[in-house]
């Protein structure tokens, strides 16, 4: 009985460390595209949905499976696809580094002649950072007379928002603490009262202005990491002077693993004038921006272990979120707000909701 137990041990030890291989396969999915009614914001309202679902159905696949998805257009409008996939492991959003690589997809359209030749691009390697930096680097504006690039050249707020993760404590967690994002060390809560309504109706107690615009203790953003990952939770927001201009560095840091942040900023676009790896210079590295003909967008790329800059003018008043587009690390807390004044007049302030505002 002893031996069989032990050679049972043994078995059951082979089997966790050598898993029977599991062949690639092809799987096929089909994508119906079609209005459905749906009820959004108190009222119903018809959608474009895939497969009558929102969100749309799930794709499963394994490494090396081949997936094939027929996309059926049944509704009116022209509908573009767009694919949010890379090849990485699935605990690339986990406090763990992993190497992110981009997948390739091959698209067949039904109706193209027989007679048209497939000319195959050779892409670069799938984790050439390099490449894809370089390129990054490479766009400009068009800056001409009829869409100029009205870069701000003096400057009323500079800002430097670090971005990182964290360790809270978590009384409720399994082993009593939890990963949390944050910008400049504050991990963002959400309010039970929308910012906006306190902040045009004057409501106390629902956020603070007291957001820091450097980090509140400086470190070596990209190397040596301090040992203690808390953060501090709150809903600070930044204020902001009507028509005030505006620098931003955001520096990625190591706290548990460096991460490239494509950050959204709400209510305005705004011109990337620099970009780099490591830490930030702010005595060297403002003399390369790019105030002539840099790019205007939304939504930035931080690089991992990098920082990239921006500049825009603060000329649509209200409470406007900037977050991570990162959807997990939105909700640990990787956002945070800033608030712009009224200006002079009704054309430079915030319009009063409607009275027909529906109430959920």
């Amino acid at each position: 009985m002893v031996d069989m137990a032990l050679w049972l041990r043994v078995l059951v030890l082979v089997a966790c460390l050598f898993p029977a291989s599991v062949e690639s396969m092809v799987r096929h999915y089909k994508f119906n595209v079609v209005m459905k009614n749906t009820t959004r914001l108190c009222s119903e309202k018809p959608i474009v949905t895939v497969n009558g679902r929102f969100p749309g159905p799930t794709l499963v696949a394994r490494e090396d499976d081949t997936v094939l998805v027929k996309v059926v257009n049944h509704v009116k409008y022209n509908v573009s696809i767009h694919w949010y996939m890379v090849a990485a492991s699935p605990f690339m959003d986990a406090p763990i580094a992993v190497d992110n690589v981009t997948a390739t997809a091959t698209l067949h359209y039904s109706g193209t002649l027989a007679s048209t030749t497939t000319t195959l691009t050779v892409p670069p390697a799938q984790n050439a950072t390099p490449v894809a930096t370089s390129f990054t680097d490479a766009l400009r504006s068009l800056n001409s007379i009829k869409y100029p690039a009205r870069v701000p050249l003096e400057i009323d707020h500079s800002l430097f928002f670090t971005i990182g993760l964290g360790v809270n404590p978590c009384a409720s967690c399994v082993n009593g603490s939890r990963v949390v994002a944050d910008i400049n060390n504050v991990t963002f809560v959400m309010p039970t009262i929308a910012l906006l309504q306190a902040h045009f109706f004057n409501i106390k107690g629902v956020f603070t202005d007291d957001f820091p615009g450097n980090p509140p203790t400086p470190f070596n953003y990209t190397g040596t990491q301090p040992k203690n990952f808390q953060t501090v939770s709150g809903t600070k927001l930044y204020r902001l002077a009507y028509n005030s201009t505006v620098q931003l560095v955001l520096q990625d840091t190591g706290m548990l693993t460096p991460e490239n942040h494509p950050i959204h900023l709400h209510g305005f676009n705004f011109f990337e004038v620099g970009r780099g790896m490591g830490n930030f210079n702010p005595k060297r590295d403002p003399k390369k921006f790019n105030l002539v003909d840099p790019v205007e967008r939304n939504t930035i790329g931080v690089p991992a272990g990098g920082w990239t800059a921006i500049r825009f003018i603060a000329d649509n008043p209200g409470v406007w979120f900037m977050h991570c587009h990162l959807e997990v690390h939105t909700t640990w807390g990787l956002k945070m707000a800033f608030v712009v004044d009224n200006g002079e007049g009704p054309n430079e302030s915030v319009l009063p909701p409607p009275p027909d505002l529906p109430e959920c």
